[in-house]
């Protein structure tokens, strides 16, 4: 699992709003210089829209009502939970926690990309070199024991999720730090070795729970990896009312929250209990939605959504069917070419296989867009032909790069345009294999000059790849193109991605509010080609991309993210390293007619996800309609 990326920038330093209280002289070690300034709130670019002491987010209601519950269903693959602390590797833990009790060191906001406010700490502050930036706790934040949260407790946090007792997926998120620095009781710094924005936005977003969250009966702390049943003792808004057999639990909100009257929480939390029921599969969930006994359901499947989400209750109005516009960037869904395989060398032969891939018969229901940008539905999509700062950093490469990347931004090749749109594009995909020294074979299998046959293997391990590739498969074996699809298992699947073994496998990389240049310096940068476990599954290897990485990675204003962004977007793309699939700009919700909301949406959110940074709008705004 990852986080949706929300990342932090400096433009030539910090930037901060005014009315921030002065750092005091015992906020500082002797031997490291204080940061600039403190703040409330971080802005990525320009100033955080809203001020100190604000009343509330746009997005949230301030008067809302509270009472009532909230009935849920697992949000993802989870059927059932063994333990409390989702941080550790064994186990699977309960949905919710994350949400209803895990606060972090600083929020995102849900309407301005790349700005965090504080949550537990009251104000933040970045050195200007950014070799450290550093929290201020907020007097009045306590966990749900009643004790003040502290420096100490922040710091045990980062070394436990650091540590060989926590999972290695938060090790590898806080990598980027060099220590953790107590300076005073409600004042920690971190000190940075990787001073980069996705390294900020790690320590921005460390969540923060209590010290004496597994402490035994001798008043010894638990080793972290054995801390699993013990309620979590945290700052959040509710507590563990009930949990029965690993099927049902059950969250009450705490009259005592701290933060209820903070700006920052106004309007948020506002069911007194929240319930999750387990089910097993998603048939049973979907009667149980019918059945309320739960209130909201999120669909990933256009089938499903078209097909199983109708019926009575949908039509007098008992259940809502709606679509949810998101604005958050599209993560590349697509297939992707292990371009260590021979036969994917050539850029023709990729050209020839995407050609040969009818989305149009894929979205029949027009649940989808097609994927056009490693950062579709986003302003840092290539747009046009290339500007300035686009130039500055392709022309260096112009010798290694496709003609096609200094010309206008890449678009994926149409069958919706006309009854003989496909059959054109068979033609050039022909054309394309035939320049590249490919010939029919006496079996109907096109050939090199080698006698290579050009055949390969999509590997998948979710059920219905053979259908949903079916129209792709035959369209390429008009060409003499062969295509198998292998459906494995998902430990077979991880363990075959590890080490590169594939010819073609999809892939979907995370949505995002700004690009994370660590998330694309893993499935692109030219070093992580060669490193077993790496995203790079596609083997790429580029000066130009680890130039534009770069880039993204120092950017210190919108416009150079901008441009470092679009650069590596046209590189890949008119590379046809990948077969661009599916995406979708909103999401498909269900839900009983029994809230009310705010009117103003968030532009960067989420429905109903178990770890996400992102608001959970409808979760933490919605309230129960009164009769």
């Amino acid at each position: 699992m990852r986080l949706a990326a929300l990342w932090l920038a400096l433009a030539a330093g910090p930037v901060f709003a005014a009315g921030a209280p002065a750092v005091s002289a015992s906020a500082a070690s002797a031997t490291t210089p204080a940061p600039a300034a403190w703040s409330h709130a971080y802005a990525a670019y320009g100033e955080p829209k809203y001020p100190a002491g604000f009343d509330h987010f746009d997005y949230a209601e301030p008067n809302a009502k509270k009472g009532g519950t909230l009935y849920l269903t697992n949000p993802d693959l989870r059927s059932s939970f063994d333990k409390y602390n989702y941080y550790t590797i064994k186990g699977q833990s309960p949905a919710g926690i994350n949400i209803w009790m895990m606060e972090t060191l600083a929020i995102p906001s849900g309407d301005e990309p790349g700005s965090y406010y504080g949550l537990v700490a009251e104000a933040i502050s970045v050195a200007p070199d950014r070799s450290s930036i550093s929290f201020r706790i907020h007097p009045k934040a306590r966990f749900n024991n009643g004790d003040a949260v502290t420096a100490t407790d922040v710091k045990y946090v980062f070394d436990s999720l650091t540590s060989k007792y926590a999972s290695p997926e938060f090790r590898s998120r806080y990598a980027g730090v060099e220590r953790a620095v107590v300076v005073d009781e409600r004042t920690i710094r971190f000190e940075l070795k990787d001073r980069t924005i996705d390294t900020l936005s790690s320590v921005a977003t460390l969540p923060v729970f209590s010290r004496k969250w597994g402490l035994g009966a001798d008043g010894k702390t638990k080793p972290f990896d054995e801390i699993v049943n013990e309620p979590p003792i945290t700052t959040g808004p509710y507590r563990i009312a009930l949990a029965d057999s690993g099927r049902r639990i059950e969250f009450e909100r705490r009259p005592d929250y701290w933060a209820r009257d903070l700006g920052i929480r106004r309007g948020f939390f506002n069911f007194d209990r929240v319930v999750y029921r387990y089910y097993q599969d998603g048939a049973v969930a979907m009667e149980a939605f019918k059945a309320h006994e739960f209130d909201l359901l999120q669909e990933y499947s256009a089938r499903r959504w078209a097909q199983v989400h109708a019926g009575a209750k949908w039509r007098d109005g008992r259940i809502k069917k709606e679509l949810f516009p998101s604005g958050t960037g599209a993560g590349l869904q697509s297939y992707q070419f292990n371009l260590r395989r021979p036969i994917f060398a050539d850029i023709r032969v990729r050209e020839a296989i995407e050609l040969a891939f009818d989305f149009s018969w894929i979205n029949k229901r027009g649940q989808y867009l097609r994927v056009y940008s490693l950062f579709s539905n986003s302003q840092f999509a290539a747009q046009g032909s290339p500007s300035p700062g686009e130039l500055k950093l392709l022309e260096p490469y112009r010798a290694e790069l496709p003609p096609a990347v200094f010309g206008p931004a890449y678009q994926p090749a149409r069958t919706d345009t006309g009854p003989i749109a496909l059959r054109e594009n068979l033609r050039k995909a022909h054309d394309l294999l035939a320049s590249a020294g490919y010939s029919l074979g006496p079996d109907g299998v096109l050939r090199n000059a080698a006698g290579l046959r050009l055949e390969f293997e999509l590997m998948d391990s979710q059920d219905g790849a053979a259908r949903t590739t079916a129209a792709w498969r035959s369209n390429l074996a008009k060409l003499g193109v062969m295509m198998r699809v292998r459906q494995v298992d998902s430990a077979l699947d991880e363990k075959r991605r590890e080490v590169f073994d594939f010819d073609i496998i999809p892939y979907r990389f995370t949505d995002f509010t700004l690009p994370s240049a660590a998330e694309y310096n893993d499935s692109y940068g030219s070093k992580a080609a060669n490193e077993h476990g790496s995203a790079n599954f596609r083997g790429i290897r580029s000066k130009a991309v680890d130039a534009a990485l770069a880039a993204m990675n120092h950017a210190h204003t919108m416009q150079e993210l901008q441009d470092a962004c679009r650069a590596l977007d046209r590189i890949v793309m008119h590379n046809h390293w990948q077969v661009p699939d599916l995406y979708s700009a909103s999401f498909r919700v269900s839900y009983w007619d029994r809230f009310a909301r705010p009117k103003t949406m968030p532009l960067y959110y989420t429905i109903d996800s178990a770890y996400e940074v992102l608001p959970q709008w409808p979760l933490i705004t919605w309230w129960v309609k009164q009769p």
